[in-house]
């Protein structure tokens, strides 16, 4: 019954992060943040490897699961220390979220809960083919909101973590003992044969 409940939990949480990434992708994309979007799609697949390691009882994609959700990990924690500027990390310098291909921000910049965009006509400090806008009265910084989407994220993986590793020993435990059971086999042992109902009959000759 345990078992049981540890593997639907896993289920669960793997459900909960495919969604929150579902979700944290599509406004990726609208934001051009190809660095995101790498990350989420790898991330996507890990989970599903997850799922079917679940179900299918395969401890080795659990393992491979529970070793990418470290990685997510440091993933997220890197990306909520950008969006707080922490050391010497600055959004107005380093644009590693779109691989320096552009200037492209977070899609919470312009489209956050409450904000009014307002465009600058003839900016002199707009690059080519760019222009220049305010954003006031936003009931939520974009910032705030990429770093609770990234905390959810961490929230999520340190529980599908833990529940990795607690079904992943399971499985393997079950192996062992099922090998153990199974290991008369490397002895030679053999079933008993049937006894043969053919009878010798003495063999007289004339003398």
């Amino acid at each position: 019954m345990g078992r049981c409940d540890g593997r639907c939990t896993l289920v669960v949480i793997c459900s909960l992060q495919l969604l929150a990434a579902l979700q944290r992708q599509v406004f990726d994309f609208l934001g051009y943040q190809w660095a995101p979007i790498l990350a989420n799609f790898l991330h996507i697949v890990a989970v599903i490897l997850g799922v079917f390691g679940t179900v299918q009882v395969r401890s080795r994609y659990l393992i491979l699961y529970a070793v990418w959700l470290v990685v997510w990990v440091g993933w997220n924690s890197f990306i909520i220390c950008f969006y707080l500027e922490v050391g010497h990390l600055s959004q107005d310098r380093d644009f590693v979220m779109t691989f320096n291909t552009s200037l492209h921000r977070s899609w919470w910049m312009e489209n956050g809960p409450g904000c009014l965009v307002t465009t600058v006509p003839d900016s002199p400090l707009a690059p080519q083919d760019h222009h220049v806008i305010t954003v006031n009265g936003c009931l939520l910084d974009y910032q705030y909101i990429e770093v609770v989407s990234s905390a959810l994220q961490v929230f999520l993986a340190l529980f599908g973590f833990v529940y990795a590793c607690y079904v992943s020993k399971v499985f393997l435990d079950d192996e062992d003992s099922f090998d153990f059971i199974g290991g008369f086999d490397s002895y030679g042992y053999q079933p008993p044969q049937k006894s043969s109902h053919l009878q010798l009959q003495p063999l007289y000759t004339a003398g």
